[in-house]
């Protein structure tokens, strides 16, 4: 079947242009200064202050960022741009105001906006006066117009934060590992949420036993009498949680013999309680071994009591599936996979440093008031305020590198030594592992890094591997709300957990959406294209992703991973129908004359962003010549798998 050529080197050039090279700094950069520094105020909330007289509270309200200035050193405050931020040796930062209320009895006696601190401000981030400003206008701020802009001016210096590789949170990864003869399988989840991250490791030993490891227990917990602390007494529901096939059920046994001793949930936490806060009240180490359990063991589900059961659940399933990698049903999970792997960018990065410098604010404004006691009105609010702690705080830590908790080299100078070599060093990815160490498998390229990380650019020597570009193609994820999503599944048949039938359970297909476990349907292939149907339609945001697991075994359980988190690498593909690309001549004429875009493209449902983990679903054809019948995915251009220095390797002159 010869379909006609179609010059779909448009639309990859079109991406590059209204993209601009350096999209995921400044996306991720805007979705902090929009989203992330409100939710971290609002985590704080209030401040209570006792004086010797009176109580009374500070509320924290609005967060507003001003427009780029420098106080000069006579006091007066001008608005600057970046140009002349880089000829004075300035800091290009925004000023942030937050709006505290006074509250006393109940009643507002006051409500003003302090200024907090200073915040850098990324170069072409919304923030920045030169965002959206034409060329010429550019050109009159001496501002060049091609400039990408994703960096930031720190004391006259320009500073990139590399984006930095790390494994995907709230994901059950499992593993085999052969330790002098005997052979351990593991199961591992980095259970993450706002600005704080807790490892939970289920082990399966030699002799039969499943134990439990946190980070704040000194030692293992026989994982059935975590089940019965949460909540789960009855043997029965336990071994149901886990899995209903007697397969699985018969490799509890062990594990249920250990937990004779502690068989009701008060007998568990105190048996965990001992174990984690040994010599102390039985109040106390009750207390404790329930801070463990709401805090330590999986905090994305939830760190309430209300949420122990959703975490039975998903404990239950961790197990399931480690014992589905015992029987030899499954494989072990790929921690290479490009899937199993998101991209941290300044806005993540900053948001750490912002919660931690807010909350010495908060503390430091807390006692300077106590201190002051009786004189009340803003005007003390405002003399209680020291913005050098939160300005200091992000300015050296941008201009050192030094991120804290052994963070270092962050961030790098700009390299501007020619303009290839700014726009490969924006576009560049960074491996947490250390240099020193072989790693082979982390430096090795990988099949899913295909139309994601550039094949060739990489430097030589110890960071051969880990230091990684980012493809033509590359689209980083955004934050997409879950709530949504979630509901949209219900709609489109999927059953609570609780709700779902004993026959559902047995045979029906499990699904996630971003490590919470949501329910069961009965044809997970259906849903996955009910879903990508909605996508298409544009009811479901375009940077969702739905991957659709079936295993090779017959009786290992069908699984769907709906991923909705920021910093997944994403690739257009055309989508393919009954054999015939959606993308047509008279798509391409119109964005010739830049009628439409590709997000047009995007929203009609004729170009569609897939990750890693949705392109195991897919069969894509690379030339438009190739497709046929069985194609779900046509390649944008074979030229988008490279980077933006080894693309231009054919023009040497």
């Amino acid at each position: 079947m010869k379909q006609e050529k179609l010059d779909t080197w448009l639309i990859l050039q079109d991406i590059l242009e209204t993209e601009g090279v350096a999209r995921q700094h400044l996306n991720s950069y805007n979705e902090f200064v929009e989203k992330q520094l409100q939710s971290i105020v609002d985590e704080v909330g209030e401040i209570d202050i006792e004086t010797q007289t009176t109580a009374y509270k500070v509320k924290f309200g609005r967060v507003r960022i001003g427009q780029p200035r420098v106080v000069e050193r006579d006091g007066s405050i001008s608005n600057i741009t970046p140009l002349e931020a880089r000829l004075r040796n300035l800091t290009y930062a925004a000023p942030i105001y937050l709006e505290m209320i006074i509250e006393e009895n109940g009643i507002i006696k006051d409500a003003q906006f302090h200024h907090i601190g200073d915040l850098p401000v990324m170069v072409k981030s919304n923030l920045c006066i030169l965002s959206r400003l034409p060329e010429e206008q550019l050109i009159e701020l001496g501002e060049d117009p091609k400039d990408p802009g994703g960096y930031f001016i720190i004391n006259g210096s320009e500073r990139v934060i590399i984006g930095l590789e790390d494994l995907s949170p709230n994901k059950i990864l499992v593993d085999v590992e052969k330790q002098s003869g005997t052979t351990l399988y593991t199961a591992r989840v980095y259970s993450s949420i706002i600005g704080y991250r807790s490892k939970l490791e289920v082990v399966l030993k030699q002799d039969g036993s499943i134990v439990v490891k946190l980070p704040t227990s000194p030692v293992e917990l026989p994982f059935v009498i975590v089940m019965r602390a949460l909540g789960v007494e009855v043997d029965k529901d336990i071994a149901e949680m886990v899995s209903l096939k007697p397969e699985i059920q018969d490799f509890l046994d062990v594990s249920f013999e250990k937990a004779s001793d502690a068989l009701t949930q008060h007998e568990a936490l105190i048996y965990i309680g001992n174990r984690v806060a040994h010599g102390m009240l039985d109040e106390l180490r009750i207390r404790r071994a329930e801070t463990l359990l709401d805090w330590g063991l999986l905090p994305h589900l939830g760190k309430t009591p209300n949420d122990r059961y959703n975490k039975a659940v998903f404990l239950g399933e961790v197990v399931c599936k480690l014992l589905e990698l015992r029987l030899g049903w499954i494989q072990p999970d790929d921690k290479d996979h490009y899937g199993n792997k998101v991209i941290k960018f300044a806005g993540q990065l900053l948001a750490d440093l912002f919660r931690t410098a807010f909350r010495n604010l908060v503390r430091d404004i807390k006692y300077q008031l106590e201190r002051m006691g009786q004189r009340r009105g803003s005007n003390v609010i405002s003399a209680a305020i020291r913005p050098g702690i939160i300005t200091d705080k992000l300015r050296n830590a941008i201009a050192t590198g030094n991120w804290g908790k052994g963070k270092v080299g962050i961030t790098q100078l700009l390299d501007r030594t020619n303009y290839l070599s700014t726009i490969s060093h924006l576009r560049r990815i960074q491996s947490p592992l250390s240099r020193g160490q072989p790693n082979f498998e982390a430096r090795d390229l990988h099949s899913t890094h295909f139309g994601r990380i550039c094949p060739n650019e990489t430097p030589e020597g110890s960071n051969c591997g880990l230091v990684k570009n980012l493809a033509l193609s590359a689209i980083i994820s955004i934050e997409v709300p879950q709530e949504e999503i979630v509901n949209k599944l219900y709609e489109l048949g999927v059953q609570n957990v609780k709700e779902a039938s004993e026959e559902l359970k047995r045979n029906g297909c499990k699904v996630f959406v971003e490590g919470r476990f949501v329910g069961f349907v009965e044809d997970g292939a259906a849903l996955a294209e009910n879903f990508r149907a909605l996508r298409r339609e544009g009811q479901i945001h375009p940077h969702a992703s739905i991957y659709y697991y079936e295993p090779k075994h017959p009786k290992a359980s069908r699984r769907i991973y709906i991923h909705t988190s920021s910093g997944r690498v994403l690739r257009p593909l055309i989508v393919v129908k009954d054999g015939k690309p959606l993308l047509t001549e008279e798509h391409i004429k119109r964005i010739r004359t830049k009628e439409i875009s590709w997000r047009d493209l995007l929203h009609m449902g004729v170009i569609e962003l897939i990750d890693a983990n949705e392109e195991e679903n897919t069969y894509i054809a690379i030339k438009p010549e190739e497709v046929t019948e069985k194609h779900t995915h046509l390649e944008l251009h074979p030229a988008a798998i490279l980077g933006v220095t080894a693309s231009i390797i054919p023009y040497p002159e």
